[in-house]
């Protein structure tokens, strides 16, 4: 179990995700926050995360201050950002939580 603030607030990068990827088939991750244009940093972070989790499987729990569609009300990382909306629909599915977890 991580708070958002903790796995996204902090200078990580792809390398952390994937470690914690590998050794976790769920995280629950709580507090995750609408995030704008004044937080880009931490959007990427979890952009990043949220790739690295999917590529492997991970099934992700979340409590969060909105729908996934309204994470972010940014413009700059708008692009982005839709991509991992899409794949956090995608996580939630039954057809995605049965899937085998990747370690490698």
């Amino acid at each position: 179990w991580f708070e958002f603030i903790v796995i996204c607030g902090n200078k990580r990068g792809s390398a952390d995700y994937i470690e914690i990827a590998k050794q976790f088939h769920s995280v629950f991750i709580s507090h995750i926050p609408q995030m704008d244009d004044t937080h880009n940093d931490k959007a990427k972070r979890f952009i990043n995360m949220i790739d690295e989790f999917y590529d492997r499987n991970v099934n992700l729990l979340c409590s969060a201050e909105t729908q996934p569609d309204e994470l972010y009300s940014g413009i700059q990382l708008k692009f982005e950002f839709k991509r991992t909306i899409s794949r956090l629909q995608e996580m939630r599915s039954h057809e995605y939580m049965q899937k085998a977890h990747k370690i490698s």
